[in-house]
């Protein structure tokens, strides 16, 4: 993880104390851009950094242009730069390859040299930052004007990796503010959130060890243990991610800068869009807003507001990894989503007072909710047949 490395650890000991000690508000803008701009050229390397200049500057001269035209095709640019460089590999042998495999090796061979080793550092977020920023301006937002301001958006350096994913309406306000004070309160709360965001880490990474032992050997173990193991699948992703977000908050903070919240006590959900309420808010929010209402949302019916529904959280799935797993979770919790916004309505009489018995005895939906989440975690670690497998490990009694 990068914010427990050495190389971070040195950054922030000498990139702190500058920030602080620079009281000019103009100077401490130049201070936090070059940070960011070390920062990101460190662990994105040159073939990391390129396509966010290319991209974030196209971006942002869009933008100035206020032009809807100009601002539609600067999404589609930014989405097509995201399928090349994260999904060209997987559309290449596992998409077209599967139906056709001489056209998926002949594209493949024909994006390979334009292809990094690995896809530039945090370009998912980036992307949905800038789809963002240019759909706002799109239905008549105002432009950041102050190229800094707008490199700053792009690679501010605590969120730069795994979100919070950020909105420019929010952010540029937030941070004007904290290059003019950042108070000790700010430096205070932002230290406690770090802590408690390397204390989340620590536990997380401690059942990775112990999830990484136990995994081939989970049809071995005991009941007991695999319904164990379970659990401890749901805690190592929330400790790991909400730790993550808690760290990059806390930096932030510890800058004046304020991020959007990305956790609110997911696994206390009565529903499984309460649920979506409280996990990874920002990528969440995002998906409502820049997908499924888009699409319709639920404005047409109950077969358009489910295919709405499927398309996003499909996306979303995708968004998390090139891979059928991530697919197969994204559409489950899309459906999972449709389910429990229409059961009652569907099933009448029967799905009302199922509705109201979960209204009144909120234990049992939050019990029913996380374990609807619990075994969709199952299809985002795992290929699709070996998650399968362990389902109906959970319900099948050890000899």
């Amino acid at each position: 993880m990068i914010f427990l490395s050495y190389w971070f650890v040195a950054f922030a000991l000498i990139f702190f104390p500058i920030y602080w000690a620079v009281r000019w508000s103009r100077l401490r803008l130049v201070v936090l851009a070059v940070g960011c701009a070390i920062f990101h050229g460190h662990f994105a390397g040159v073939a990391g950094v390129l396509p966010i200049i290319v991209l974030g500057t196209t971006t942002y001269l869009i933008g100035l242009t206020r032009n809807r035209y100009l601002c539609a095709l600067g999404m589609a640019f930014c989405a097509a730069a995201l399928v090349f460089y994260k999904y060209t590999h997987f559309l290449s042998v596992q998409v077209i390859g599967a139906v056709a495999p001489q056209l998926g090796t002949q594209l493949l061979q024909t994006a390979n040299p334009l292809l990094p080793a690995l896809p530039p550092l945090g370009i998912s977020f980036f992307v949905f930052e800038f789809v963002h920023y240019l759909f706002e301006i799109h239905r008549g937002g105002t432009p950041i004007g102050n190229p800094l301001h707008f490199g700053l958006f792009s690679i501010f350096w605590p969120s730069l990796v795994a979100g919070p994913i950020k909105r420019y309406g929010q952010f540029i306000p937030s941070l004007t503010k904290g290059l003019i004070t950042t108070s000790r309160e700010d430096v205070a709360y932002g230290s406690l959130r770090v802590a408690t965001g390397l204390l989340k880490k620590g536990l997380a990474d401690n059942l990775t060890i112990w999830i990484d032992v136990y995994s081939p050997q989970f049809e071995t173990l005991s009941l007991t243990w695999r319904w164990i193991f379970f659990l401890f699948i749901a805690l190592r992703i929330y400790w790991d991610f909400s730790g993550y977000s808690d760290m990059a908050i806390g930096y932030a903070r510890m800058m004046g800068v304020r991020l959007p919240e990305n956790f609110n006590w997911p696994y206390i959900s009565t529903s499984i869009d309460e649920f979506w309420r409280r996990w990874h808010i920002s990528l969440s929010s995002w998906i409502r807003d820049y997908l499924y209402i888009p699409l319709g949302g639920n404005r047409h019916g109950l077969p358009r507001k489910t295919f709405n529904g499927l398309v996003a959280f499909g996306i979303c799935g995708l968004w998390h990894g090139a891979d059928w797993n991530f697919l197969v979770w994204g559409l489950y919790h899309g459906l999972g989503l449709v389910i429990c916004a229409n059961y009652q309505r569907m099933l009448g009489p029967p799905g009302r007072a199922l509705g109201t018995f979960f209204e009144r005895v909120p234990i049992v939906s939050g019990l029913f909710t996380f374990l609807f989440v619990g075994v969709g975690w199952l299809f985002f670690f795992y290929q699709v047949p070996v998650a399968w497998k362990m389902l109906q490990l959970l319900v099948t009694p050890t000899p």
